[in-house]
């Protein structure tokens, strides 16, 4: 019996392995890492624990598929569904550093483009001729004038004159 005893240490272990990686996989590694250490070690312990002891009710029992295997396995499962239910709770209520600072560079780059772009008229310029003998307004080098534009960008500071004509 040294022997089995060994085996079911060796399945724990690789059972404990096999479990945080699938929950890493399927719930996602950052909802994993902030989920506290107690909830992490209880569910994955558990469900590493409840495979072994369905192998050692399958190894122990005349049929392989008795009624201890079948609990212990049902146990898995409930533990296994505990671990996506924690994942779901803290993907839901967690705290998520990335997501702030995200949304802090969202406000902060329509923070610079709004204020340059709200005196901007968007109508057709008014097409009058330069000098009187000059290309006419049809001409690529015509002579449009955007007044209404030139009077809002006179009183916009650099920055932003610099963001509408890129806009």
């Amino acid at each position: 019996m040294p022997i089995l005893r060994l085996a079911y240490a060796t399945q724990f272990l690789l059972a404990l392995i096999a479990v945080f990686l699938l929950w890493s996989e399927v719930g996602g590694q950052t909802h994993l890492d902030l989920m506290p250490w107690y909830l992490k070690l209880g569910l994955g312990g558990g469900a590493a624990f409840a495979v072994v002891k369905a192998t050692a009710a399958s190894v122990g029992g005349q049929p392989a598929w008795n009624a201890r295997t079948l609990r212990w396995l049902g146990i898995l499962v409930v533990l296994l569904i505990g671990c996506g239910l924690s994942s779901y709770y803290v993907h839901m209520y967690g705290e998520s550093d990335e997501d702030d600072e995200d949304q802090d560079q969202d406000q902060s780059v329509a923070s610079m483009i709004v204020p340059a772009a709200q005196g901007i008229s968007l109508t057709r310029p008014a097409e009058t001729p330069r000098h009187s003998g000059g290309p006419s307004s049809d001409s690529p080098g015509g002579g449009a004038r955007t007044a209404p534009i030139a009077k809002t960008f006179e009183r916009t500071n650099p920055l932003q004159l610099r963001t509408a004509i890129r806009g």
